[in-house]
């Protein structure tokens, strides 16, 4: 008996020695360092910051005080299949245009915008042989473009509309890759294109056709390319999220000193025909813009308007679009 009360006793204050220990340290919940960084973008001028900053290094570099080791990036044709990867928890950072997002926010991506890429930026290119004189000129054509639910479909269908014009009937729209879609009108499948920059440029200066109308003339200072970071790495390593922004400007700061070497190493990157990159550049009606809080009012009536067109079940409120606290002017 002696001997079971010592080993009780023990027992007591082997215990009472361990609730101590959990009470005097305190419970970390410090999240594993981030040693993977993965970027997802696409083949467009739009998006020239993130090709510069990889080339130039500066994402390794920058975030490498932060802990992360490798900085890998993925080139999707257009903005759904991005997003469905950016779902699928294959991207932490995607350049993508902003309806996309909305698609994949209103499924239940776990994901925020924090910054803007660009603004405009996307032509509407006939035949040489099509007779464009308005809107109404387009009864009966073919345009190929992005698939549903992008931002280059959203402005179209939107633009054809509030022409009186109801897409899929009165004017019939082919979802395409780009280069299918440049493909397509080279080949005169269809009777037009309407592609963010470089594609119009390389129809143009393949001599098979025009520009006619610019994406601003659609929808004047509409946003087209956001940044967007998954909510875990907003939760979990927000400086990083904020150095991601400063990185992004510092590549658009040097783009915008160095069009011609910018121009070089977005076709290096991406196998585009310098010459057509040079073009497009000198003929977009685009703008590279950060800041988040320009763009709120346009991509929530982005919001609005898919879901008048049916490509989400409720329009999203800013809240669940946006996390602007990441961005700082200058």
């Amino acid at each position: 008996m002696k001997h079971m009360r010592i080993t009780a006793i023990a027992l007591i204050a082997i215990a009472l020695l361990l609730l101590t220990a959990g009470c005097t340290q305190p419970a970390t919940n410090t999240p594993a360092p981030l040693k993977e960084l993965r970027i997802g973008y696409q083949p467009s001028t739009h998006q020239m910051a993130e090709i510069t900053a990889m080339a130039k290094g500066w994402w390794q570099e920058d975030l490498a005080p932060f802990g992360v080791v490798n900085v890998t990036d993925k080139v999707f044709p257009s903005g759904p299949p991005e997003m469905q990867a950016m779902l699928a928890g294959e991207l932490d950072v995607a350049y993508v245009g902003a309806a996309p997002v909305l698609s994949a926010l209103a499924t239940g991506l776990d994901a925020k915008i924090v910054a803007g890429v660009n603004t405009q930026g996307s032509d509407l290119v006939v035949r040489n042989d099509f007779e464009y004189t308005g809107p109404q000129s387009l009864k009966g054509a073919t345009i190929g473009t992005f698939p549903p639910g992008s931002i280059q479909d959203t402005v179209l269908r939107d633009w054809l509309q509030k022409n009186n014009l109801t897409p899929d009937k009165d004017v019939f729209i082919k979802g395409m890759t780009p280069g299918d879609a440049v493909t397509a009108i080279l080949a005169g499948k269809v009777d037009g294109v309407f592609l963010p920059t470089p594609s119009p440029s390389t129809v143009v200066n393949q001599g098979k056709g025009k520009i006619v109308v610019h994406s601003g003339d659609m929808y004047p200072n509409h946003t087209c390319c956001v940044l967007v970071v998954s909510g875990k790495l907003i939760r979990e390593h927000p400086e990083i999220v904020r150095q991601i922004i400063k990185t992004n400007d510092k590549a658009v700061a040097w783009n915008l000193e160095n069009l011609d070497e910018a121009a070089q190493i977005y076709s290096t990157k991406t196998g585009a025909s310098l010459a057509d990159v040079k073009a497009s550049l000198e003929e977009w009606d685009g703008n590279w813009a950060s800041d988040p809080n320009v763009i709120v009012e346009p991509v929530l009536d982005y919001a609005k308007i898919q879901y008048e067109l049916g490509f989400i079940k409720k329009p999203l409120t800013k809240e669940e679009i946006f996390d602007l606290t990441f961005y700082q002017k200058g």
